[in-house]
């Protein structure tokens, strides 16, 4: 395990959070310095369930840790060589094990939220909705299977919260890499239901208004459709009387890792307005 200073913060790279066979799967804390009862949250990258890691976060994660909010930053099973729901048990899994072992770093494990950015936004909407139903349940060789997922708040940017939608967009741009057939394994045209299943929109329900959702997402997204995802998710949380805030920029996909201090930066703008809302509700 690797510390590093940054500006107060400690991080803490190479924590291991769960183990799948030989493959150990491995998170980076971002911490207050000196921190203590701080809360947390799990950032899950993105990376179309194929690619990605914890660096997603390095510029973010530390920003929020210096604002007294500790951040870890995980990896999770790629598709398609472990299809769906693998990376949903381990996103849980980084929930868990910081519940459990959170206290240890001056963690508050009754104050933790989940965040993500696009695949890593669906993984974050659909544990905060649906982590705790059956189908998700986690492996028998998870280190705390029966703690809960539960948490107070639900970051998603540009996510990914109807898998059908997301089907239909990548079959018109981008038939010969549908993302959803890869992460799922199968098309929506053989198990319609399945991508239901999958899809965090239909876990909003009367039941999630114990979770605070901000949603941030770029209006010209050309890789996850803005209005058949991140609008319609917005709508829905709101029908069901769930709290969401939203920060919209006028720009496309793949932009929370980048520098928060450039002129114009996206994040730049989105981060203080999360930083508030996570002050607020956690």
């Amino acid at each position: 395990m690797h510390d590093a200073a940054h500006n107060q913060v400690q991080t803490l790279k190479g924590i291991e959070f769960v183990r799948r066979g030989d493959e150990s799967l491995q998170g980076e804390l971002h911490l207050p310095a000196n921190a203590k009862n701080a809360p947390c949250i799990i950032a899950i990258h993105g990376g179309a369930w194929q690619r990605g890691g914890p660096k997603s976060y390095a510029k973010l994660g530390p920003y929020l840790a210096q604002h007294g909010i500790a951040v870890f930053a995980v990896t999770y099973r790629f598709a398609p060589k472990n299809l769906y729901p693998a990376a949903v048990q381990d996103s849980r899994a980084a929930i868990q094990f910081i519940r459990s072992k959170g206290a240890e770093w001056g963690i508050d494990v009754n104050r933790l939220a989940v965040m993500g950015d696009s695949a890593g936004g669906h993984l974050a909407a659909l544990v905060a909705l649906a982590g705790d139903n059956p189908e998700f349940a986690g492996k028998p060789e998870d280190a705390y299977p029966g703690v809960s997922t539960k948490v107070k708040a639900c970051v998603p940017i540009y996510g990914i919260f109807d898998m059908v939608a997301q089907w239909e967009f990548d079959h018109l741009l981008a038939p010969k890499g549908n993302l959803g057939e890869i992460f799922l394994g199968f098309s929506a045209l053989e198990d319609r239901f399945g991508y239901h299943k999958a899809s965090p929109i239909n876990y909003v329900t009367k039941a999630a208004t114990q979770i605070a959702f901000f949603m941030a997402w770029g209006t010209r997204d050309d890789i996850v459709d803005p209005v058949s995802q991140s609008e319609r998710m917005r709508d829905a949380l709101k029908r069901a009387d769930v709290f969401v805030r939203t920060a919209t920029v006028d720009t496309g996909h793949f932009w929370i890792h980048d520098p928060l201090d450039e002129p114009g930066s996206f994040p730049g703008f989105v981060a203080p307005r999360l930083l508030r809302f996570l002050q607020e509700k956690l």
